[in-house]
């Protein structure tokens, strides 16, 4: 039941978390750091009452590896969210950080030298191939769009490029940030409540050098458009209540899938959420109409192909299926 449970809050969470980004995104391109301060603050806050018991709590794992940890989340959720600015679509932005497989295998076996299997080597190579047809096909995209004088096409298409670079050293960081956490719960234990409480407080003063821009942009979400809300029977800026349902949206994902990891092993985890990133893909298209051409479907399908042949998702289904015919060959 907790399964079920853990798999619905995943789905609508993450899912509803991408749809309210996406419609803050279309008006406000930029306003990517005001969006990750408000997850930050509100899970800090609710980590800091239920997890940290108002500071009275010690952490299990030493403060100093958490601000190695929380230097390259804080980093990794930045350059994401202002990679936005630079011509990057939102459905190459999802498409682009489902290579995570990719930087996480270049560096384990740089970092941890590890050696993985054929079938690892070549789903790793699907997935890369699907990332280069998608970036390919969005590049000429940007091409098309950036009509005018050639100067200012060239400008574009340069813009696009550094939000291609934001987008891979995020990429890389990650998958260093995810190899540094395997080594702290091997040294300390898992403390994952713990490690996403301090991983969402520390970096709160982080803030204080993007205050500008998130001011700005308050100032602009208040004078979106008012819309009334039936309980309080008030007027407030629609951005404001799009923002209130991403912060709760990305909260009630983060625990769904937290809830997950205790339930379930690491390759169902991986399934569902590869299956979640597939399914908000699909919605942003259809629903939104994102310029998407038949090589992006071909590019996506090849990416989700290699994401799941790295699960081992094909040999586990083969696993289930044997178990039957093994029961009842022992029955005869």
């Amino acid at each position: 039941m907790g399964t079920v449970f853990a798999i619905v809050l995943v789905f609508l969470g993450c899912c509803s978390n991408v749809v309210s980004l996406e419609l803050m995104v279309r008006d406000f391109p930029g306003c990517g750091n005001i969006v990750t301060f408000a997850q930050f603050l509100f899970i800090a806050l609710e980590g800091f009452i239920f997890e940290n018991n108002f500071g009275r709590k010690k952490p299990a794992i030493p403060i100093s590896n958490y601000v190695i940890m929380v230097t390259m989340f804080f980093t990794v959720s930045v350059i994401n969210n202002y990679a936005l600015n630079f011509n990057i679509a939102m459905p190459l932005h999802m498409i682009f950080r489902s290579g995570s497989l990719i930087a996480n295998m270049i560096l384990g076996i740089i970092i941890l030298k590890k050696r993985y299997s054929a079938s690892k080597y070549l789903s790793i190579a699907l997935v890369s191939a699907g990332i280069f047809i998608c970036t390919i096909m969005s590049a000429k995209q940007v091409n098309v769009d950036s009509e005018g004088s050639e100067e200012q096409g060239f400008y574009v298409l340069l813009r696009w490029l550094i939000g291609i670079a934001m987008l891979t050293f995020a990429l890389l960081m990650s998958a260093r940030m995810g190899i540094f956490q395997e080594m702290l719960y091997k040294q300390y234990g898992k403390y994952p409540k713990e490690a996403l409480f301090y991983n969402h407080c520390l970096p709160l003063p982080g803030f204080l050098l993007l205050c500008t821009d998130i001011y700005n942009h308050c100032v602009h979400f208040s004078q979106s458009t008012p819309v009334k809300v039936p309980v309080f029977e008030a007027m407030v800026p629609i951005m404001w209540i799009y923002l209130l349902i991403n912060v709760v949206t990305q909260y009630v994902c983060i625990r769904g899938v937290f809830i997950l990891t205790t339930e379930c092993t690491s390759l169902t985890v991986t399934l569902v959420v590869t299956l979640r990133k597939f399914l908000s893909l699909i919605f942003s298209i259809i629903y939104f109409q994102n310029p998407f051409t038949a090589w992006h479907w071909v590019g996506t399908a090849v990416v989700f192909l290699g994401t799941l042949l790295y699960t081992e998702v094909w040999s586990s289904v083969r696993a289930a299926l044997r178990k039957p015919d093994a029961k009842e060959k022992k029955g005869e």
